[in-house]
């Protein structure tokens, strides 16, 4: 399959329904969904002591409840858009736009044209940097995975090698900001792409990335060394 037919313009780059087990990982996009609007509510809450202790609580409890059921030896393919090698992968486990990742915002993203994307996204209060503003962090991981995707329409996806943000102005927290990017141009090994991030049509920020083309092969290395088996995550639970 090509990358045309992947990611047809105005679509997703894949189709988020098509992953094994769909009920599962549906009830895991709605419990990821209930502990982002979780997190939104305490960052600002000035509930008292007991309603605070009653969550931790609960909250401790479910912890200890999915502790004890059985890990993914291997996450689905990696977990960001340029090199994700299942749709659960993409979708569901990104730290950036995971539906089922309660760290991620989420961004969406899609394709706008042979060599374009576009992306949306709102920041809520759990990534404030100045008062009423999105962290400048989280901005330059947006575009990195921004930009991660959209360098992999040129069919030979690498990793981040250089990312360079300027940042115009404060991007305002809840608020719909949009990302275009471009592939901007490849040589060799070397993948050029710029992205720009809009409020309505306040230009926000910017960033140019450079991501280096990679073999399959060692992207599989990489997915063999990481820590992510069952013997590796009870190993490493049991050191905490």
């Amino acid at each position: 399959m090509n990358q045309d037919e992947l990611t047809p313009p105005g679509e997703s780059y894949f189709d988020p329904t098509k992953v094994p087990n769909p009920t599962v990982w549906e009830q895991k996009r709605r419990l990821a969904d209930a502990m982002r609007r979780v997190i939104s509510h305490m960052v600002l809450s000035d509930a008292p002591e007991q309603e605070l202790s009653d969550a931790a609580d609960a909250l401790e409890r479910f912890g200890e409840r999915l502790a004890v059921h059985p890990k993914l030896e291997r996450v689905m393919g990696h977990a960001e858009a340029a090199n994700a090698g299942n749709v659960a992968a993409f979708f569901d486990q990104s730290p950036l736009i995971g539906l089922a990742n309660p760290l991620a915002p989420p961004v969406t993203i899609s394709r706008s044209g042979p060599l374009t994307a576009t992306a949306t996204v709102t920041f809520g209060s759990a990534y404030e940097g100045p008062p009423g503003h999105v962290h400048g962090g989280f901005v330059a991981a947006a575009f990195d995975e921004v930009l991660g995707y959209v360098q992999s329409l040129g069919g030979h996806p690498g990793m981040t090698g250089r990312l360079t943000i300027h940042y115009r102005r404060p991007t305002p927290l809840h608020t719909p900001l949009r990302f275009e990017a471009q592939l901007v141009r490849e040589q060799g090994r070397k993948i050029f792409t710029e992205a720009q991030l809009y409020d309505g049509t306040t230009l926000t920020a910017e960033a140019e990335g450079l991501f280096v083309s990679i073999p399959r092969q060692r992207l599989e290395k990489l997915a063999d060394e990481a820590p992510n088996s069952r013997a590796q995550i009870a190993t490493s639970r049991e050191d905490l």
